[in-house]
């Protein structure tokens, strides 16, 4: 059996348990024993999944999976949330977020260009429209693409000030808030830098800081999967203090 086609038995058989939770498939991959499955809260909801949400639909998911058993031999299950800065790599992942700004990599280089930022316009089933931040537009086909990611912007807040006449600094911050029994984690990462990606070496460093992000969860977790049982409770003690 492909790759390809336990993928669409995983799909049909996970579909039906997060339209009962509120919520749809992002994306799913399969690949080399993996199972990487990401969950989100439909397009127009007020806010996003949350750690209670994911960690329900992860225990959901993993009991549909062992009863079915689509996989064959080993494999690895991870769910998680798409988070604020989201991989773009099928057609209606583009269609769901445009008006988003997104940094763009391409395969090869397309009239001098391989590393791109702006505002996706428009999507189709082939390609889609990107905006630059000059004003100019590129039509980008989907099988050129290396890698794309959503570019998560901070809103300037202005702060309280108690002297009058004196302008005000605005700030923000990140949180980051997982479910330890999920291998990947929701995140929002500082996008200071990412917000003005205008420059190849900014897009580059962009999209491989949120790999590095990525990575490192997927390592904490595996290390937390090892742990006894009586120190994994203690670890999720802590984690649900915390959050």
């Amino acid at each position: 059996m492909s790759e390809n086609q336990v993928s669409r038995r995983i799909e049909a058989l996970i579909t039906p348990v997060l339209a009962d939770l509120g919520l749809e498939m992002y994306d799913l991959e399969y690949n080399g024993g993996i199972v990487k499955i990401t969950v989100d809260t439909p397009p127009g909801s007020p806010g996003g999944i949350d750690v209670d949400q994911l960690s329900q639909c992860t225990r959901l998911i993993s009991r549909e999976l062992d009863h079915d058993d689509p996989v064959p031999g080993h494999y690895t299950l991870e769910v998680s949330s798409p988070g604020l800065e989201r991989n773009l790599r099928l057609p209606r992942h583009f269609q769901r977020e445009t008006g988003k700004s997104a940094a763009i990599r391409l395969q090869n280089v397309i009239n001098g260009e391989r590393r791109l930022s702006g505002v996706i316009e428009s999507a189709g089933p082939d390609t889609f429209l990107l905006r630059l931040a000059n004003g100019e537009e590129r039509v980008i086909p989907y099988d050129q693409i290396d890698r794309a990611k959503t570019i998560f912007v901070w809103e300037a807040q202005a702060k309280p000030s108690n002297k009058p006449g004196k302008g005000t600094k605005a700030g923000a911050k990140g949180n980051k808030k997982s479910a330890p029994t999920d291998t990947s984690k929701s995140s929002g990462t500082s996008s200071s830098a990412a917000s003005t990606a205008d420059s190849e070496q900014e897009i580059d460093d962009f999209l491989d800081r949120n790999d590095d992000l990525e990575d490192l969860d997927a390592e904490l977790d595996l290390d937390i999967d090892n742990l006894p049982d009586n120190e994994t409770d203690n670890y999720d003690d802590q984690e649900s203090s915390q959050s």
